[in-house]
Formats: C-alpha cells, structure tokens, sequence
C-alpha cells in the first residue's frame, strides 16, 4: 500500500510551521489552527515539531486511506494555488473550482476551509 503522506513534503511545509502548514497536511487541525494564530507558539512548537514530523506523518498514512488522486499534488496545488481553486479542478470539483478562481478562494475562507478539510475530501474520492 502506497503511503498517503510524504515526510519530505511535510518538511517543506514545516518551513512554513509558524502557520501550521505541516500540521494541516498531517491531518492535526486543531493544533495547525493554534501554530496559526500563535506563530507556531512563538517558535517554541515549531522548532520541536522538527522531531516530530516523521510521527506525525506515520500517523497521517495510517488514519487516511489511499486516493484516487495524488494527495502529494493536491496539497501542493492547495498550498501554492488554493486561491485560485486549482486542488478543486484537479480533484474533478469543476462548480467549486470556478467559484474560488472567480472568487479568490470564496475571499480566501474556502481555501482556509480546504485546509481543514482536503485530506477528507481525498478519502471521499
């Protein structure tokens, strides 16, 4: 069975940590949305995640099964074009892919939305 989550790329979004980046990819909504609001509690959560990815991970392939789509694209589409719905096109959500080009990502709450919720939307299929 192919793994659903790549640690390398949550590394690349740690870089990104102070947001929660790497969190949101694991499937660790509550504490991305805390990294968020806090810069990662204040570089302190963020610097220790650094060893803690590679759990965190493990744990993200265990909990979410195995996509018709490449969940690896679908959140680099998200993370770097979210805004312009282009995860949604990819995933064959046409109706909600014009609604975020057109929209800027429903004013940027969808693509927040879609943080929460895409490795969901991937098991759905």
């Amino acid at each position: 069975m192919k793994n659903t989550h790549d640690t390398l790329l949550a590394y690349v979004f740690w870089i990104f940590g102070f947001v929660g980046l790497h969190r949101f990819y694991t499937g660790r909504k509550k504490t991305g949305a805390l990294w968020a609001l806090t810069g990662g509690l204040l570089g302190i959560g963020w610097l220790i995640d650094v060893f803690l990815v590679p759990g965190m991970v493990r744990e993200a392939n265990e909990r979410y099964p195995q996509a018709k789509q490449d969940p690896t694209i679908a959140w680099l589409l998200l993370v770097f074009l979210g805004l312009f719905g282009i995860h949604r096109f990819y995933q064959g959500k046409w109706g909600t892919g014009l609604l975020w080009l057109f929209t800027a990502g429903l004013f940027g709450i969808g693509w927040i939305y879609d943080l929460f919720t895409l490795n969901e939307q991937l098991a759905e299929g």
